[in-house]
């Protein structure tokens, strides 16, 4: 039997203890949609954000074998499961977009190198460290495996003293990975939909700015319950140490 066979990804629904049903819309938004709003925006940002949707960058920075083993990193940090395959948010071919033209916030801090050759370098750490742990390579690795492994370079104390970490920051690699994710993701109108985000407010404005009060055109907030699967790191939470630090990608923050 396959290891992977009993490690469905999906959230569970807390009532039935069963994976929750694929979505068109995650999220507490239901019917919400972001793009239906289209028609009030600029057309330079109409032009940009529909660009995100139906043009989505072919891979330049990345060989094949790289690109798959980012996706399989980047599944775990900001899992997509609940998520219908049509509707997923594309985030490895922004960060491989932004690699290949250079893009960045024009420095880097002195101990780490550049965006391009940290990814490189801390790709191949973490498949070769998994291939220490586990005989296999990490995107072979089960779920459970890989979230133990990337558990381990979120902490700051990597389970495999690989060289890699002895040149660059584990911590610093974590940050520009994790911020490139979490800023791919989210500039989509897809993640838009997720939170209720009626995009740009240009040039109509948002014009109920107190209390939380939904505009006109949003919908009211509609909650369901739902629980990481029992093997997930994301069902244990921790709060987030002195110096854990979040910034913008390119290795954006404070020197």
């Amino acid at each position: 039997m396959n290891e992977r066979d009993d490690e469905d990804p999906r959230p569970i629904d807390p009532r039935t203890g069963l994976p929750l049903p694929y979505r068109q819309q995650p999220g507490y938004y239901p019917g919400f949609s972001t793009l239906a709003q289209q028609q009030y925006w600029d057309p330079k940002t109409r032009s940009v954000i529909l660009d995100r949707v139906h043009n989505v960058p072919t891979t330049r920075f990345f060989n094949e074998e790289q690109a798959q083993l980012l996706e399989a990193i980047c599944a775990r940090l900001l899992p997509q499961d609940d998520r219908d395959h049509a509707h997923r948010v594309p985030i490895v071919p922004q960060i491989d977009r932004r690699l290949a033209d250079g893009d960045g916030d024009g420095y880097q801090y002195e101990d780490m190198p550049p965006d391009p050759d940290a990814y490189l370098s801390g790709l191949r750490a973490i498949d070769e460290s998994a291939q220490t742990m586990f005989e296999r390579r990490f995107v072979a690795a089960t779920l459970p495996q890989q979230d133990e492994l990337l558990r381990s370079l979120h902490d700051g104390k990597p389970l495999v003293a690989h060289e890699t970490w002895q040149r660059m920051p584990v911590k610093r690699f974590w940050t520009l990975l994790l911020s490139d994710c979490v800023e791919a993701y989210y500039s989509h109108p897809y993640a838009w939909d997720e939170i209720g985000f009626g995009g740009p407010a240009y040039p109509r404005a948002y014009m109920r700015l107190e209390n939380g009060e939904p505009e006109t055109w949003e919908v009211d907030e509609v909650r369901y319950s739902w629980a990481a699967p029992p093997w997930s790191a994301s069902a244990e939470a921790s709060p987030p140490g002195e110096d854990d630090h979040y910034g913008s990608s390119g290795q954006g923050g404070s020197h």
